[in-house]
């Protein structure tokens, strides 16, 4: 990794930007949700094709990670993050005059593959620009753009609709994600020496060297290593945890006799005071350099809140909602700044966070599938679900007590 000479800026100023495209395609990604009766309504669309407006997102991810992250090291990530930032404003803009829901469904993956391609380069960046020092902080800020944009989209979306429609809802979202791929051209200076992906080890073959099998070679026994997997495997089974939470939770009290508005805020509450923790545990992981402990206290913290929010109500409700927001959301920021010290390699790190993404995107898909299987048909065996997804979340704290990192 080239870093000698090389100029680094404040924390905030780059990831400040680098939040702002995080924010501006996940709001796109969003957007459908709260929306998703009348997009039926307008594109004559069923339940089950309208899903997957949002399945698509978690599809592309699985097909398109390993490809973009061994892209996003090789072609520069700030050029690709710009690009991606291009391409979802450009697809939401032709979403604005899509015909039909064949269209409609096409454009949204190659949103998708936008957002594939955002984060997987937004790490690639900091580690370019950002003082090794202040990576946990400026991961904290940048991991907020996820975040704010899920939040942002459930509370803006139905206002702009209601005002001008679904066309200018995407051209509104189109004008914002252009927006933030220039800011982030202008604002972010990569360092000369990275500016072409330098934290990527080049393969060039020659008739006297075998550079690049011994290189495959590194990577494959780096990626399949036991601590790898020890520290990737409960990142995946915390994001099976948190879509199962979001994605079932509101049922689960609402069958208890919860509100609907009641039981909403209380299973999205966690993602809201995330932005609290994704900030002090970014903190905390620059001040006293040690991201194990805190990537372990998530996972100890996720695992009984998911299963007191599918099975609780009332107070115990609440507090397991804000225990989660506070302990276990800060978790997705440790481990994203700590990947790099695990993976070792700076050479790595392009397609290793293609792999990331890759078994982020895995653990998504089965924190909808999963739980469904769990609850049967009628979707009333809370305890079972509950009970399980909490054991893999415990399973998923033993392995990060028995990975070696930091």
């Amino acid at each position: 990794m080239r870093r000698e000479g090389a100029v680094r800026r404040h924390y905030a100023r780059v990831a400040l930007p680098l939040m702002l495209v995080a924010l501006s395609v996940t709001v796109i990604q969003y957007q459908i949700p709260t929306i998703m009766e009348r997009v039926m309504d307008e594109f004559s669309m069923d339940a089950g094709s309208a899903s997957w407006l949002m399945s698509v997102f978690t599809l592309v991810g699985i097909v398109a990670a390993l490809p973009v992250g061994g892209l996003a090291g090789r072609v520069g990530a700030k050029r690709l993050m710009v690009g991606a930032a291009f391409l979802a404003s450009l697809a939401t803009l032709a979403s604005a005059f899509a015909d039909g829901a064949p269209m409609l469904l096409a454009l949204r993956a190659l949103e998708g593959l936008g957002l594939v391609a955002i984060v997987a380069s937004g790490p690639l960046v900091m580690q370019r620009c950002v003082d090794p020092r202040c990576i946990g902080s400026a991961t904290g800020i940048w991991m907020l753009g996820g975040m704010l944009g899920a939040t942002l989209a459930g509370i803006s979306t139905p206002v702009l609709y209601e005002a001008v429609g679904f066309r200018g809802l995407c051209l509104a979202y189109a004008g914002l994600a252009a927006l933030s791929g220039v800011v982030l051209q202008v604002a972010v200076k990569v360092p000369q020496d990275d500016a072409a992906g330098g934290l990527v080890d080049e393969c060039v073959p020659s008739a006297t060297t075998s550079r690049c099998p011994k290189l495959a070679e590194g990577r494959l026994r780096v990626l399949l290593a036991r601590d790898t997997w020890c520290f990737l495997v409960p990142f995946a089974l915390f994001q099976m945890l948190l879509l199962g939470v979001l994605s079932f939770a509101p049922t689960a009290m609402q069958q208890r006799g919860v509100g609907v508005v009641e039981s909403g805020f209380a299973s999205t509450l966690p993602m809201l005071l995330a932005i609290v923790s994704s900030l002090a545990f970014g903190r905390l992981s620059d001040r006293f350099g040690r991201n194990k402990p805190l990537y372990l206290a998530g996972m100890l913290a996720m695992a009984p809140c998911t299963w007191l929010l599918l099975t609780t109500t009332g107070p115990v409700m609440w507090v397991a909602a804000v225990v989660m927001g506070l302990f276990a959301m800060g978790a997705p920021t440790v481990v994203v700044a700590a990947y790099p010290r695990v993976l070792g390699k700076p050479g790595l790190l392009g397609v290793g966070m293609g792999v990331l993404l890759l078994v982020q995107s895995l653990g998504q898909f089965l924190g909808s599938f999963v739980p469904s299987l769990l609850l049967g048909p009628d979707l009333t065996q809370w305890a079972l679900c509950g009970a399980v997804l909490c054991a893999a979340g415990l399973v998923g704290a033993a392995l990060v007590a028995a990975c070696r990192f930091d």
